[in-house]
């Protein structure tokens, strides 16, 4: 089965159309239908490794500041407490913890899979990253994983590999700083060329400035250890930085995309001007 990281970047892009969002679309129509897919989410960030076990995991507005019509978005994905163990016994003696009733889909999961699988009806399992271990073991746990795709579960990772909200540039929509794209042009290039390598991303010169919080860029050694493991490279999805302090870079293994050609991100201007505004609170700021 197919795997991906996707940037995810602002939680608008669940209503929105945009290159970004065509590219999720294409890797969704793309791949096979997969018995189940375990999404490893930025916004599930706590002290221990575990994964959600309910049969109906609720759909979670993990956000704040944002129109009322993102609220009203529901993802009603069925879940698979079954893959919960099997999930266990795959990644033994990694201990991993099952959550019945705490957790369920947030933004970084469902904004994506609203585009990829818009039907709902593929069972999801979120992981969580475990934010008291390094990125040795997030790596490291994307390489026990490796043979869930061999059971047909689709792997997918959810956050941006370059994400500074406190950075971001809100007169230039389409703009990189010096910092951020030396920072993604390297992931890129450690991603197609050797995953192994995208491992030690955080001796970078620019790790602090591009990852202040690590969050967002650990669910990326996830499928740099899918791809080492099956001794693969990552293709590049789609690539793009928005506001100077955010990169979109998805990338994906064992996927052929056919991504449709769009006009960049003037279907959000001209969709939803009033974004092109600093909104009254940050763009995402919940479960760190």
């Amino acid at each position: 089965m197919p795997a991906a990281f996707i940037g995810h970047g602002n939680p608008m892009n669940a209503l929105d159309s945009n290159r970004f969002t065509q590219a999720w679309r294409a890797f969704g129509e793309s791949v096979p239908r997969p018995r189940a897919i375990l999404a490893i989410s930025a916004h599930w960030y706590v002290n221990a490794t575990a994964v959600t076990a309910m049969a109906r995991p609720r759909t979670l507005h993990d956000f704040f500041g944002f129109p009322q019509e993102l609220f009203d978005v529901q993802y009603p994905a069925p879940g698979l407490p079954e893959l919960a163990e099997e999930i266990a016994d795959t990644v033994r003696p990694t201990w991993v913890g099952r959550d019945v009733d705490v957790w369920g889909l947030d933004h970084g999961t469902w904004s994506v899979l609203l585009h990829a699988f818009p039907d709902a009806d593929i069972p999801v399992v979120q992981m969580s990253i475990n934010a008291e271990r390094d990125s040795t073991y997030h790596f490291g746990l994307g390489v026990a994983l490796a043979p869930l795709r061999r059971n047909g579960v689709l792997i997918l990772g959810s956050g941006n590999v370059v994400h500074n909200l406190r950075s971001l540039d809100w007169e230039r929509p389409e703009f990189a700083f010096d910092w951020a794209s030396r920072f993604g042009e390297d992931a890129t290039a450690r991603m197609l060329g050797d995953p192994e390598a995208a491992c030690r991303l955080d001796a970078h010169m620019d790790y602090r400035e591009a990852a202040p919080t690590p969050e967002h860029f650990l669910p990326l050694l996830y499928l740099a250890g899918l791809a080492t493991a099956e001794k693969e490279t990552a293709d590049l999805l789609v690539s793009g930085y928005v506001y100077g302090g955010l990169s979109m870079a998805s990338y994906t293994l064992g996927a052929d995309v056919l991504v449709p050609p769009s006009d960049g991100l003037s279907e959000i201007r001209q969709e939803r001007p009033s974004l092109q505004e600093k909104p009254d609170a940050p763009v995402e700021d919940a479960n760190i």
